[in-house]
């Protein structure tokens, strides 16, 4: 058992013994690989302060710069506390408060309306990430799914990305342990902001450095992650994939690939060598924006180097992921301890998950919904859908097209249930409006996708106001619908007990029993864990070379309407919208959401240093605070982070820019692919006498 994780709360007096605290453990439920083992101080069942758990082999000790301000967001004030029904038009956001009994008795009425007068094929739980537990995030699918409703298809962030790697390797995507990083000697961070969206890995990464390992960061955006590694390429957006390929060519004609390995596991490589043929150095370099020489030299170095690793993003589209992620296979890299690549480690986690969420009431006849298409969705003409519940997301903000789903979401004829914590975007458009438990305040099991570790967490806090958890609030409803399913009314423990019900080697030991008690449990994996060494998770074991992986040309293409390219990676601060109301970190990413702009873009249409930029695309415009920086490369517009829109000077989604154009795998959004115009607007949000960018 891991040293101090499974001891009791630590109660500790106060000086004068007029109030006690306690420090509880908890497990972070936010949409990040690190899965973070925590530590809240708890006052008279308020909680104060929020730590990592130092016993945690990957958290040790610390949370991220947004986590810490957690306690402000679990106890703020505008924190919804009790059942609302809409008064006046859809998105104006005002409500009456209700009790729970005329919630549930008007969501139920209305859902058994839509379901004798249309169906349940125009009902649509929309949900995500919100939160990482399997019971208050998946199970709580289960009721759609008795009621056989329309099924979400959740593509929004990293199906592109999961795409393509399985394409590679087969189902169940792993990596290296996050432990071994410190064994490799060449690193490549290839899109992603490390520091940012896999802290934790941070310590490793500089325990490898320390140990001489050289760090490659290649990224069109020069973040704080660049200025870690020992070298940054501000790569071309788009380009990954010719980029790779390249790397393919050189290590081929070199003689540098692992001829034992690809003899034994590969397939596909004559069709993979004619597509790498194409891609010259000269050309990689010409088409990425890179540097001949260096990009020569850190290839030798790679393929030369023991151990080498590379730990890559979702960016650039499945072929990029691909065409990156075989990499290892080609050099071996899979056979070294710390070698390889790290796209998720999610495939790990061999759960039974027979009946999560309801997955045993699938039926194939069942209409599918990709959430990046929910703008059209719901304005679609033909068998509309009636009836949307969302938990767990924010669409209003973060679906594509944002312009059009709000216009969806203000249709009279749609029924809309939001559970929430806050009053976001989203919940202004809702009918009812039900006040959700946080990760706090409800038990949870917690698989990772950065690391191998297990997590059961228990409820912290009792939940503020009436607050009821997402499982809890269908369970009750489903009883007033007459569903029977018995999975429906399953407790936190019950989903954690039949998910540990699994006859995989690696969950051998671990029950629930044993989370609770100790809190994390490291799967049941070789100390050596070398993923892949063996070859794929084909039957056959075999790596897919064919069909290779290409560089595609995104369908849409900088033209002099539009020449820049904007990009949107997470912020230091502000990640998405889960934390978009919270003061502190909201001062400390600049009070506004900005874009960062080359000064060569900045120039070229007169924009001041700090001013206000209106950003026009295909699809819509917005107004955003403008940083003029060399942080970004020329033709290539970066908004840092997600934002609320009502807290927007123009109160408009980033989102208002995309379109329900999907990727080249997985059916994933292009958040990344939009061309837009940039244009100074005279407004700063201090003067009335000014004139208003706002049409």
């Amino acid at each position: 058992m891991p040293e101090g994780a499974a001891m009791d709360a630590k109660k500790t007096e106060r000086e004068g013994g007029r109030s006690k605290f306690q420090v509880l453990p908890s497990v972070c439920a936010l949409d990040c690989p690190d899965a973070c083992a925590l530590k809240l101080t708890v006052d008279q069942g308020r909680v104060v302060k929020l730590e990592g758990d130092p016993a945690h082999p990957i958290t040790r000790g610390f949370a991220c710069v947004k986590m810490v301000h957690y306690p402000s967001r679990q106890e703020h004030p505008d924190r919804l506390l009790r059942p609302m029904k809409r008064q006046g038009p859809k998105g104006a956001g005002k409500f009456l408060p209700i009790d729970w009994e005329e919630a549930l008795t008007i969501i139920a009425d209305r859902t058994r309306t839509i379901l004798a007068e249309h169906g349940p094929q125009t009902i649509l739980p929309y949900c995500y990430a919100g939160t990482m537990g399997l019971t208050e995030g998946s199970h709580a699918l289960t009721l759609f799914r008795a009621l056989g409703t329309l099924e979400l298809d959740q593509t929004i962030c990293a199906t592109t990305g999961s795409a393509g790697w399985e394409a590679n390797y087969g189902p169940d995507k792993l990596g290296p342990a996050l432990e071994d990083l410190v064994h490799a000697r060449f690193i490549i961070l290839w899109g992603i902001n490390l520091v940012r969206s896999h802290s934790h890995a941070i310590p490793f990464l500089k325990e490898a450095k320390r140990r001489g390992a050289y760090v490659l960061h290649i990224d069109p955006y020069r973040n704080e992650t660049s200025r870690l590694a020992d070298e940054h390429w501000p790569i071309q957006v788009g380009t990954d994939a010719a980029l790779a390929l390249a790397f393919g060519r050189e290590i081929l004609a070199r003689g540098w690939n692992d001829e034992s390995y690809l003899q034994q596991h590969a397939l596909g490589l004559e069709e993979y060598r004619r597509e790498v043929e194409a891609w010259t150095l000269p050309r990689a370099a010409r088409v990425c924006g890179l540097d001949e020489l260096r990009l020569r030299s850190a290839i030798e170095a790679y393929a030369r180097t023991a151990s080498r690793f590379i730990r890559l993003g979702n960016e650039g589209g499945g072929n990029a992921v691909r065409a990156i992620s075989l990499l290892p296979a080609l050099t071996g890299a899979w056979k070294d301890r710390g070698g390889g690549a790290l796209l998720s480690t999610s495939g790990a986690f061999q759960l039974a998950r027979t009946f999560l969420g309801g997955r045993h009431l699938r039926r194939p006849q069942r209409r599918h919904v990709n959430m990046n298409c929910l703008a059209s969705e719901l304005l679609r003409a033909e068998e509309p859908i009636r009836g949307l519940f969302v938990f767990n997301s924010n669409p209003a903000a973060v679906a594509p097209d944002s312009s059009r789903v709000r216009r969806g979401l203000a249709r009279e004829d749609l029924f809309t249930v939001v559970l929430e914590h806050f009053q976001t975007d989203t919940a202004d458009y809702a009918d009812i409006l039900l006040p959700a438990t946080t990760f706090l305040e409800h038990p949870d099991l917690y698989t990772a996708y950065g690391h191998y570790y297990l997590q059961w967490a228990e409820a912290v806090v009792k939940p503020r106001g009436e607050a009821r958890s997402n499982t809890q609030i269908f369970a009750d409803l489903g009883r007033r619908l007459g569903v029977t399913e018995p999975t429906l009314a399953w407790t936190a423990q019950e989903v954690a007990q039949a998910l540990l019900d699994s006859q995989h080697p690696w969950l051998a030991g671990i029950t629930w029993e044993r989370l609770r008690r100790e809190r994390f449990v490291r799967l049941a994996l070789p100390d050596n864990f070398r993923p892949y060494a063996e070859g794929s998770h084909f039957p056959d074991r075999k790596v897919r070379f064919a069909p290779a992986p290409r560089q595609l040309v995104f369908e849409e293409a900088p033209t002099p309407e539009y020449p820049l390219r904007l990009i949107s990676p997470p912020g230091a601060f502000v990640l998405n919208t889960t934390l978009g109301n919270i003061a502190p970190l909201l001062k400390a990413a600049g009070g506004q959401p900005q874009v960062i702009i080359h000064p060569q873009d900045a120039a070229a249409v007169a924009l001041p240093a700090s001013g206000m930029v209106r950003l026009n695309s295909r699809y819509g415009s917005i107004v955003r605070q403008a940083v003029v920086s060399d942080q970004t490369i020329a033709g290539v517009v970066i908004a840092v982070g997600q934002w609320w829109p009502k807290l927007a000077p123009d109160r408009k989604s980033l989102n208002d820019l995309t379109s329900e154009r999907l990727t080249d795998l997985g059916g994933g959004s292009t958040f990344g692919n939009v061309v837009v115009r940039i244009e100074p607007v005279p407004w700063s949000g201090n003067s009335e006498a000014e004139t208003s960018p706002f049409p």
